[in-house]
């Protein structure tokens, strides 16, 4: 294999980096070298970050056979988390889909040990009824086939997100996604024993999308949470509060705002969690 492709980074302490997705057409600009071909976009992508989130899956499900094809393409150790399907996240009645639900993990467990936590996502605008919600978390199962499932709820509805969402979330050891965001509800409640964060604030004008003093500063946060404590400066639903000391794997997504500059961002935060590339 190219040197290109050569010495993927792994989890750091617990700890991996990554981005959302790996087909972008501006990446072909300032990620990945000329001449690289797309079918091995994501090979590619797999060695230069320790984690991608899915965002295909959203849209659509996939079949068995396409996860086995991402699995067998990245490098021992890597991981993918992915989001689950729009049509189950947006079902009229959530207590009802746990059929699909049962249908979308029975596939995406071909990525074997390469799967991630699994993102619930109900967007921005999105009603959700309580009750109906409680029941929907229960179809989630804990694992598949002796396989353990993580499961990450990411409610975009403000007036939801209070602290019986944070009792739930913990009654069942799911992650709620702390988003480094405005536009979404940005809280940093523990509620599992890993952590899930998305940073959403890349900035074109800054060739890796954070400045370098506030990716130390979440390479800091980072090796926090691994170890099993807080970060002090985050916004959190309840305060004083605090959640278990055990150590933690954490996942951190460079999502969405100036994404042309994701990748850099990602390798840059990697950079600073340890001495790779060697």
């Amino acid at each position: 294999m190219s040197d290109l492709f050569a010495n993927p980074p792994s989890a750091i302490d617990g700890i991996r980096v990554g981005i959302g997705g790996w087909t972008y057409a501006p990446w072909r600009k300032n990620f990945y070298p000329a001449g690289l071909v797309q079918r091995r976009e994501l090979e590619y992508a797999s060695r230069h970050v320790s984690a991608i989130e899915i965002n295909g899956t959203y849209y659509g499900a996939q079949k068995p056979a396409t996860y086995a094809k991402w699995r067998d393409e990245a490098p021992d150790g890597f991981m993918f988390s992915a989001k689950a399907p729009m049509r189950i996240m947006q079902a009229r009645v959530l207590a009802k889909v746990g059929g699909q639900v049962d249908d979308f993990l029975g596939g995406i467990v071909e990525l074997g040990d390469k799967l991630g936590p699994i993102v619930w996502q109900f967007d921005k605008g999105q009603r959700i009824d309580h009750d109906d919600f409680t029941a929907f978390v229960g179809l989630l199962p804990g694992e598949i086939d002796g396989r353990r499932l993580r499961h990450v709820l990411d409610v975009r509805d403000p007036g939801f997100i209070d602290a019986d969402y944070l009792a739930l979330a913990r009654r069942h050891g799911m992650a709620t996604v702390f988003t480094d965001s405005d536009e979404y509800p940005s809280f940093a409640d523990v509620t599992a024993d890993f952590v899930y964060t998305r940073l959403m604030r890349s900035r074109s004008e800054v060739a890796t999308g954070y400045p370098d003093a506030e990716l130390q500063r979440w390479a800091e946060r980072a090796q926090q949470w691994a170890g099993g404590d807080e970060p002090a400066d985050l916004p959190r639903i309840e305060t004083g509060k605090p959640a278990a000391k055990v150590k933690r794997d954490v996942f951190v997504y460079f999502i969405s705002a100036a994404k042309e500059r994701n990748p850099a961002a990602a390798m840059a935060l990697l950079n600073k969690l340890t001495d790779w590339p060697k």
